[in-house]
């Protein structure tokens, strides 16, 4: 066999390898995202049975003797009932996130031009608004951010999550401030940042940040489920960009999301008699 053959027989090799690799590949998430549609799907008649018999139970109690209904035992049974309603209702918000997740993967995406600082103009309105809790925030939205081209939905998700929690964990300050910016970033992508001046985090577990349902604050502290950047992360991911996140426990927290740029269409050379004519 010459040096050549024997060359082309281990390309022939190494593509085989990579074409296994990758049929696993699309494998394991085929079989991933069937898992999470059964979870997000099935689990929600079991889960809506647990909360309507525990109506039912509190009703039951309720119509006894009221001697009976403040005895010990009977109220401790209503704290079981309510604690198990408690868990339920959680559970069901661990399912919406699921469900979420799952759109955010396989939805199909309608990508165009979405000016950013309009898009957080809009993730600050509404709903939002309420979150502030009627403190005074100082905004800071630059007016340099870039276009994207992005899934308007998937990317107004995005930017709910993100600016809910600068908005969450800034509770504590008494300025706080939330600045949008854009970032220098590598040839052909965009980036922006979001960065507040909030609770931060122990950069030391910055590896939980994105998993799903991981918080690096106690419930006690702070309200949620710890699942928004594992969804923003998911969108980015779709749209073939990435995000990370630092920061310092008392001193804020910067969430830098990289997005590809649309490619630059551009007209092929004229030939010189084109060019002449």
């Amino acid at each position: 066999m010459t040096p050549a053959e024997e060359l082309h027989q281990q390309l022939d090799a190494l593509r085989a390898a990579l074409a296994r690799s990758q049929q696993q590949l699309a494998e394991m998430a085929a079989a991933q995202e069937e898992l999470l549609r059964a979870v997000a799907h099935d689990l929600r008649a079991p889960l809506r049975h647990v909360t309507a018999y525990g109506a039912l139970v509190r009703e039951q109690l309720g119509d006894l003797p009221p001697a009976v209904l403040q005895s010990a035992t009977v109220q401790e049974a209503l704290g079981f009932v309510g604690t198990m309603d408690q868990s339920a209702r959680r559970m069901g918000l661990m399912i919406d996130t699921l469900r979420a997740l799952l759109h955010a993967r396989c939805a199909p995406l309608c990508v165009q031009p979405v000016a950013l600082p309009q898009a957080v103009a809009r993730a600050c309105a509404g709903p939002m608004a309420a979150e502030t809790g009627g403190r005074a925030i100082d905004w800071q939205v630059h007016a340099d951010l870039p276009t994207l081209h992005a899934d308007p939905a998937l990317l107004q998700e995005l930017l709910a999550q993100l600016l809910g929690n600068a908005i969450k964990f800034t509770r504590q300050s008494a300025q706080p401030r939330i600045s949008v910016q854009a970032l220098p970033a590598a040839v052909g992508h965009v980036a922006f940042a979001v960065q507040d001046n909030g609770v931060g985090f122990d950069p030391a577990r910055a590896g939980l940040l994105f998993g799903l349902f991981q918080r690096l604050h106690g419930e006690s502290e702070f309200a949620g489920l710890g699942a928004g950047l594992a969804l923003c992360r998911a969108i980015a991911q779709r749209h073939g960009g990435a995000i990370t996140a630092s920061a310092v426990p008392g001193g804020g927290c910067t969430v830098r999301v990289q997005w590809p740029a649309p490619a630059v269409k551009t007209q092929p050379p004229q030939s010189w008699r084109g060019a002449q004519e």
